[in-house]
């Protein structure tokens, strides 16, 4: 009597789980919201000193944040943004250096980057971890997508593109830290910032897409729904990927 209610929960968990993610993307105005301040704070720090332009870029996450509340828009970006804005403040201010405002980023990047390969080196890639809890795959019973070649391989292609993505923003930025560059993180920073996300985006969609489509029409050719480990009627090599089961931990 409590099997709809069993199964509604782990629905509704990965339906708020998806909104959440979607709402912290942010689209082009959460870039905005992300890479104004910054910007803000570079113009100003030329302009009038370290501390006016720490009140300016304060003052212009703030605004931004308004802004999206009148608008009635998603707040989780701006809010984290104001965070992040108010840490990255908080160091410049201690270490009297403006470029001290952007080690917060460079950071995050090297935080993001240390999960994703963590991920691949334990093999079970993050882009797989969340994309079956988020949308699992129509396997077989007792199957694992992680043991399941052309998925894992794909999972590890997604991931490995997104671990790229944030080393090159590390190094890139960590670079121009080292030599004091602050116009250049500015610039950096909203460069290597949406427009990357959305190319890693679409790499990731792609390669798990085709992957899944290709286990779903081996599936469909299988009576009994199996996929084995072979190349023959129970397996499938397509493009270098191979559908089949590993001896894997």
């Amino acid at each position: 009597m409590n099997s709809s209610g069993d199964e509604s929960g782990p629905d509704e968990l990965r339906e708020r789980t998806r909104q959440q993610l979607l709402a912290s993307f942010g689209g082009w105005s959460g870039t905005v919201v992300t890479a104004v301040p910054p910007v803000v704070f570079v113009i100003v720090n030329a302009t009038a000193g370290l501390r006016l332009a720490i009140i300016a870029a304060l003052l212009t996450a703030a605004v931004l944040a308004v802004y999206r509340l009148l608008r009635k828009q998603p707040l989780q970006q701006a809010l984290t943004g104001m965070f992040s804005v108010a840490v990255a403040a908080f160091i410049a201010a201690r270490t009297g250096e403006a470029r001290g405002f952007f080690l917060v980023g460079i950071a995050s990047s090297i935080a993001y980057g240390s999960v994703f390969a963590i991920s691949l080196l334990l093999r079970r890639p993050l882009v797989g971890v969340l994309w079956e809890f988020l949308e699992p795959s129509a396997l077989p019973e007792g199957r694992a997508w992680y043991r399941t070649a052309a998925l894992r391989r794909a999972y590890d292609l997604a991931s490995l593109a997104a671990l790229t993505m944030f080393a090159a923003r590390a190094i890139v930025q960590l670079r121009l830290f080292n030599e004091n560059k602050t116009g250049l993180l500015a610039v950096t920073k909203l460069v290597m910032g949406f427009p990357l996300y959305i190319a890693v985006l679409g790499f990731a969609f792609w390669v798990v897409r085709r992957a899944r489509g290709q286990l779903a029409a081996v599936q469909s050719t299988e009576p009994d729904g199996d996929v084995g480990s072979d190349g023959g009627a129970n397996g499938l090599a397509d493009g270098g990927l191979s559908l089949g089961q590993r001896d894997e931990q």
